[in-house]
């Protein structure tokens, strides 16, 4: 479960009443203008235990920017995250709007960065078309699938009022929530693979 915070609209701290009634960890990316804004939230996700990720400081297109503006962007959250927190480490990044190329994914990779986008997602960032939450339960069950990583904005009145409900519907279906830090990426070296002389 991961959500992206650019700007706050009332709603993260019920998102966050949800998640620790429901016992989910979450990862929560965050802008430069969310800190400055918010420090009480920023401490509250840290020490409910969640991940807080770096989503840039100023949400530019960091495929169009040189390297150096790249490592201040994400420097300038990073430290401030430190100072609300007293958390020094900072390994997930969100880029801005998925966007990316190779060279940001070297430049965050070089900075220690892992890079997480998603497979479940729907236009819930626009508060003037919000639906509803019956809507925003529909949009995210029916994309659920094995291995999924979920993106919300809690800017969304509909997400805060569906969280729980998401959660619960998911866990019905015989899913779990994990920390980002849980998941592993299998990989295969030559002991795993089969021998075909074998």
């Amino acid at each position: 479960m991961t959500f992206d915070n650019g700007y706050e609209n009332g709603y993260t701290s019920r998102v966050l009443d949800v998640l620790k009634s429901k016992g989910v960890p979450a990862a929560f990316f965050v802008t430069g203008h969310y800190v400055k804004d918010q420090p009480d939230l920023v401490r509250r996700m840290a020490s409910e235990g969640h991940i807080i990720g770096n989503h840039s400081w100023s949400h530019p297109d960091m495929s169009a920017i040189p390297a150096e503006r790249i490592r201040d962007e994400l420097a300038k959250v990073k430290d401030e995250v430190a100072k609300l927190t007293g958390r020094q480490e900072m390994r997930y990044l969100r880029p801005p709007r998925g966007i990316f190329s190779d060279r940001m994914l070297d430049v965050t990779r070089q900075l220690g960065y892992t890079n997480v986008f998603w497979s479940i997602a729907y236009k819930d960032w626009d508060v003037n078309a919000q639906q509803g939450a019956d809507y925003a339960l529909r949009s995210v069950v029916k994309q659920l699938h094995p291995g999924a990583v979920i993106l919300l904005h809690t800017v969304s009145r509909d997400n805060a009022e569906a969280l729980g409900a998401i959660i619960d519907e998911a866990r019905r279906q015989g899913y779990t929530f994990k920390s980002l830090d849980e998941l592993t990426v299998k990989r295969y070296d030559a002991a795993d693979s089969p021998n075909p002389a074998a």
